[in-house]
């Protein structure tokens, strides 16, 4: 008997990295999964895993989300995990790449959000977990402005979806990870002047010497959709081997 039997979940960015993991982490434990990217190459890669169906989804989209919506009748449990790393200080972010990052990393979430919460209310039960991050209002971060900005936001939005519907059955939470070794990451590595010394700086941080790996990740993901953190709702779950110390 897995810990998520007959739970649906539904969850963003599920091609790659801690979105892919998730997906396969929670099909394990027995929930039937709708996993959603704009890749739809990568998430073909997740059509082997049984309990896993793929939906190609533009989570900035409005119109991709409600056709979504209507296709889909419950869902026990909403992961917003898109995001976007924007690397820069202030001046170095222009309105664009602001604009993008709030677009992608917040802005998703709400819109995610406000189609699928009304499902839940119906149901009398819902339970939606946010992608936050260390690098936020918990951590100053260097060349985060950006990123840490609308990370920061996704915790004010999580608490504030908590407090507003926790006694209509409705919980809401957000995972804050540390550095974790995805294809994203590297991607952002070897995009550096010098991807080597990018690499020893990304290590240099996590006091544990090593960065999370995805599946690490995953496992806060299960305890969050599962029964087993009924009550637990409006925190800012921290997963980053001491950095934020």
């Amino acid at each position: 008997m897995g810990r998520l039997d007959g739970k649906v979940i539904l969850l963003s960015a599920a091609a790659q990295g801690i979105g892919r993991a998730a997906a396969i982490a929670f099909a394990k434990e027995g929930a039937k999964v709708i996993a959603t990217d704009i890749n739809e190459s990568k998430l073909q890669e997740l059509g082997k895993y049984p309990g896993i169906q793929i939906r190609v989804l533009d989570v900035t989209k409005k119109e991709q989300i409600e056709n979504l919506a209507k296709e889909i009748e419950k869902t026990d449990v909403l992961c917003n995990i898109a995001g976007f790393v924007h690397h820069g200080t202030i001046l170095e972010c222009e309105e664009q790449d602001w604009d993008f990052t709030m677009n992608l990393n917040v802005r998703s979430m709400y819109l995610m959000i406000k189609t699928f919460l009304p499902k839940m209310l119906k149901q009398k039960s819902g339970n939606i977990i946010n992608m936050s991050s260390v690098a936020s209002s918990i951590k100053g971060v260097v060349n985060r402005c950006a990123y840490s900005s609308s990370k920061a936001a996704v915790i004010g939005l999580t608490k504030a979806v908590a407090a507003d519907f926790i006694e209509q059955g409705i919980r809401c939470n957000c995972v804050c990870p540390g550095t974790v070794d995805t294809p994203s990451l590297r991607e952002r590595i070897q995009a550096r002047p010098n991807p080597e010394q990018a690499l020893k700086d990304f290590l240099a941080r996590q006091k544990t010497g090593r960065m999370a790996t995805a599946e690490e990740v995953a496992h806060l993901f299960v305890y969050l959709a599962s029964d087993e953190s009924a009550y637990v709702t409006g925190n800012e779950l921290i997963i980053d081997g001491g950095w934020s110390l």
